[in-house]
């Protein structure tokens, strides 16, 4: 089913991301996450591309995997990172014919030990190129990312909202955020965007905390900023694992209660191919929501 029809369900959207595993412990601790998290009936769920495309194989592999063997919608991630056009339209081709709808277009990060993007000669520079593309190529149901902070090589807030709405212009038909840890920013980047004719829904990505050097290198490589009581008392409680997993895990909820209740169109959790914190979170929004209200992925978690 098209993401786009999934978010006018009237009910907010849970949905999960993964990455492809490099190991066999790493994709035993996968399957152990998907067992745990299919039971919460999330709306769909996205695989990453890796940084150059290094995992683009075992990115095909996952995302038809999850359509075929846990009956998930998947979402697809495709950069234009280290590939032309055809090589593109090949993976492209793969995903439709496994009957694959959506692809979340990304311009994508440079590969490892590399300043900066590069695009490769006969492929393309931006994400909205990509996205252009996958549309008129072959019709795809198309996301894209957005920063409530400002994409990190944005020159400013405004170019940040221009480069944004050339994604939509592109065909892309609702928005998944960067991470981030003070709703605030989010708050205040959704105004922006309605008032600059930005109108796709805009869906809030949520990774809770469970390594405070992890998530501290995480935010510094994306731009994003962790409120410094937050990041004080996680630095404070680093050497205790429980206990830096409880505050993030408490962190994050709160996060997701106000942002469902204040309107969001749903929340895609960054799961890392962990279940127990976004397991947590969701017991506690369908603890707290009322049955009408509740997201579609946590209503079926008791069942």
């Amino acid at each position: 089913m098209r993401i786009r029809e999934l978010l006018s369900c009237g009910r907010p959207c849970i949905s999960f991301e993964f990455f492809p595993p490099k190991s066999a412990d790493g994709l035993r601790n996968l399957r152990a996450a998907l067992s745990e998290l299919r039971e919460l009936a999330p709306s769909f769920v996205s695989v990453t591309y890796g940084a150059g495309g290094s995992t683009r194989e075992r990115t095909l592999e996952l995302v038809t995997q999850l359509r075929d063997d846990y009956g998930l919608e998947a979402m697809a991630h495709l950069t234009c990172v280290g590939a032309g056009r055809e090589e593109i339209r090949a993976v492209l081709e793969r995903l439709a014919t496994a009957g694959v709808e959506n692809v979340l277009a990304l311009r994508g990060d440079p590969p490892t030990g590399e300043d900066g993007f590069t695009p490769h000669p006969d492929g393309f520079g931006y994400a909205n190129e990509l996205a252009a593309f996958a549309r008129q190529e072959f019709g795809f149901c198309l996301g894209g990312a957005c920063y409530p902070e400002k994409h990190i090589e944005a020159p400013d807030r405004d170019t940040d909202l221009e480069n944004l709405k050339r994604k939509l212009e592109a065909g892309c038909e609702f928005l998944i955020t960067q991470l981030f840890f003070d709703n605030q920013h989010y708050f205040d980047f959704v105004a922006r965007a309605r008032a600059a004719g930005i109108g796709v829904p805009i869906i809030p990505g949520i990774m809770p905390i469970t390594n405070v050097k992890q998530v501290e290198r995480f935010t510094q490589m994306c731009g994003a900023r962790i409120p410094e009581l937050l990041l004080n008392e996680l630095r404070r409680l680093q050497d205790d694992p429980q206990a830096v997993l409880s505050l993030g895990v408490a962190h994050a909820t709160a996060q997701c209660l106000e942002l469902l209740h204040k309107g969001a169109p749903g929340i895609h959790f960054y799961t890392l191919n962990k279940s127990p914190a976004t397991r947590t979170i969701l017991m506690a929004l369908r603890n707290t929501f009322p049955p009408a209200q509740l997201p579609a992925g946590a209503v079926v978690a008791g069942a």
